[in-house]
């Protein structure tokens, strides 16, 4: 997942009414009326456009105050956009930060954008447009300074039927301790536990006998055909003891995981790190031909193979990456493999076996 800070917009742009359209409810939201102060406790907002009358009320914190969808319209013949509304109160002084994870269609022509309002009108941030238009469902967080905010709006160009949703959760500052030796790494945590984002070296490093190199950094689209995966190629001087490859996937069907071949042989499926199963990011998809419910998870996940050392050979290699059998489109980015090799202070055993006495 990727996180994007907001940008200040220059002092230039002037304040823009938030009531120059007319609104239109989403869905309404069952008000929970607490008998203290509100909590700061998280949202998830059901944004899918469905048919009048198909619609359920959906249950939403005291500090959401409303949702509502302009529908689109077009300005100066600019291209129509739609604009979710969502205006909230923070629930106490300290609700400085909103983690804000949107859940969208990635769709090249339909990327969508965060702008922030206050109060009395007044565009202050927005976050320029989020996704890569790939073509796959996919979740992006952005996190916002609520010091001012009073609604955000979730613009998306079209009939916004793109749009799927919204994770919401308040943020508190911690103390964080880390080796200063380690890499730098994100260090946001997900509120289902999922994996800081993937970050690759621009050149080989070594570290106590392993080498990281990083086969591409850009993302590739993958299918389920070998003629569809994505083929990287290195060359290697000494046949390592053991390799990781390490990279993140998109929309991956959590049971029909990418396979990895390494100089054409099929070394197995990877693993994923997945996050809890309350993560919203999980999408179900069900047929008349399927007994049970399959999923795959809107977002990027982190995968991982551990690849033989006889898999390898002295000069150049190849490594092809293919996505599960029948599964939906997906892709990859942030490719790395780790070549491990014996260092001066390597720990191993020799250990000697005697066979069975009779």
């Amino acid at each position: 997942m990727f996180y994007r800070p907001l940008a200040s917009l220059s002092a230039l742009i002037f304040a823009t009414s938030l009531c120059s359209a007319q609104d239109a409810v989403v869905n309404d939201l069952i008000r929970r009326s607490p008998a203290a102060p509100p909590k700061m406790e998280s949202a998830w907002l059901d944004l899918r456009q469905v048919p009048a009358g198909n619609s359920n009320p959906q249950s939403a914190p005291e500090w959401v105050e409303s949702v509502t969808i302009i529908p689109a319209e077009s300005k100066d013949g600019s291209t129509p956009m739609s604009v979710f509304r969502i205006r909230m109160a923070r629930p106490n002084p300290d609700s400085q930060m909103l983690f804000f994870r949107l859940f969208f269609d990635d769709k090249p022509d339909q990327k969508p954008q965060l702008v922030v309002w206050d109060e009395s009108g007044t565009q202050v941030l927005q976050s320029g447009q989020i996704g890569q238009g790939l073509g796959l469902p996919t979740s992006e967080t952005v996190i916002i300074p609520m010091v001012s905010v009073s609604t955000i709006d979730i613009e998306v160009p079209g009939d916004g039927k793109s749009i799927r949703g919204a994770y919401l959760d308040w943020m508190t500052r911690s103390e964080v301790m880390h080796p200063s030796g380690a890499a730098q790494r994100d260090l946001i945590p997900e509120p289902f536990a999922a994996m800081a984002p993937l970050h690759s070296p621009e050149q080989d490093k070594e570290s106590f006998g392993t080498v990281t190199a990083t086969l591409a950094n850009q993302t590739i689209p993958i299918g389920s055909n070998v003629s569809e995966g994505a083929a990287f190629e290195f060359g290697i001087e000494t046949q390592p003891l053991i390799a990781l490859i390490t990279f993140e996937v998109a929309n991956p069907a959590i049971d029909r995981l990418p396979e990895i071949y390494v100089n054409g042989e099929n070394i197995g499926t990877v693993t994923l790190v997945l996050p809890d199963l309350g993560d919203p990011g999980y999408r179900g998809e069900n047929s008349a031909l399927l007994r049970q419910m399959r999923f795959h998870y809107t977002g990027w996940l982190r995968a991982q193979k551990l690849l033989p050392a006889s898999s390898f050979r002295i000069g150049t290699n190849d490594i092809l990456i293919v996505n599960g059998p029948n599964a939906a489109g997906s892709a990859v980015r942030g490719t790395q493999v780790q070549l491990k090799y014996l260092w001066e202070k390597s720990d191993y055993e020799l250990q000697v076996d005697t066979g069975n006495k009779q």
